[in-house]
Formats: C-alpha cells, sequence, structure tokens
C-alpha cells in the first residue's frame, strides 16, 4: 500500500512520536521513510562571515536532527533516506512530497515553534491543505 512515507521532523516531541508511526507502518509495508528537516531560510543579508557561521550551525542541528531519526528508524531495521533542506518548511515539504511521490506524510501537530506558528499558520496545517497525497497528523 505505502512505499515511500515522507517524515518531515523538527526533533520534537511530536515530531518523535510521529516518527514512531511512520516507523511501524514502514515496517508493516516494506517501505522506505524519507526523513525530512527543512531549516532556515538562511538571511543572506548578513555579510559572508556571519552567514556562514549562521549556515554552520542550522546544518549541524539539521543533521543532528536528521541523524537521531535515522538512528531510531535503523534500529528498527525501516529503510531511510536523510534529507535537510534550506526553505520554509511547508514549501519545501510539500516539494519534496511531490518530487519523492510520497505515498503519505506522517507528521506531527506541532513543532518547536507555536508563536510563529499562530501568527503565520501552521505548516501541518497547509500540508494538510496541500498536499499530493495523504497526510497523517500525529498529536
Amino acid at each position: 500500500m505505502f512505499t515511500t512515507i515522507l517524515h518531515p521532523t523538527d526533533g520534537s516531541e511530536h515530531a518523535r512520536k510521529a516518527l514512531a508511526v511512520a516507523a511501524d507502518l514502514a515496517a508493516r509495508y516494506g517501505a522506505t521513510v524519507v526523513v525530512l528537516h527543512v531549516f532556515g531560510p538562511v538571511p543572506r543579508d548578513l555579510g559572508s562571515p556571519f552567514i556562514d557561521e549562521l549556515m554552520a550551525r542550522y546544518t549541524a542541528a539539521a543533521d543532528r536532527i536528521v541523524k537521531a531519526a535515522a538512528a531510531e528508524l535503523a534500529a528498527r531495521g525501516v529503510r531511510y533516506d536523510e534529507n535537510a533542506i534550506e526553505g520554509t518548511p511547508a514549501a519545501v515539504i510539500l516539494e519534496v512530497a511531490r518530487a519523492r511521490r510520497a505515498d503519505l506524510i506522517v507528521m506531527g501537530s506541532r513543532g518547536l515553534a507555536p508563536v510563529s506558528a499562530a501568527l503565520l499558520g501552521s505548516v501541518s496545517y497547509r500540508v494538510l491543505h496541500d498536499a499530493p497525497c495523504p497526510v497523517l497528523v500525529v498529536r
């Protein structure tokens, strides 16, 4: 039923719960989990030394988040791909879902930025309404 499950993660508790669901479904159907962390965007008007340092911090944090999810999937014997991409979270999630032809997106209901989500619109809300495939939102 599922061959590719997209799991966007920010490392939050909700994302970890969603990862467990994605792992269970992937194990059941022999699917691959595409682990995705979206960071940034990095402001380009700061100047070169600052951009480089900020980008290094963002990519290091993204690497930790993705590697933690990958370790959980590997421990369960689930196939996975790791991705960390700079951009706006909802837009990148939707783009990756289309590009990877995801059969399902499994994501947490809330992330680490509740204030910005309230002001700008929830990432999960936008993904739910614009996704090219079913979306499972885990509380």
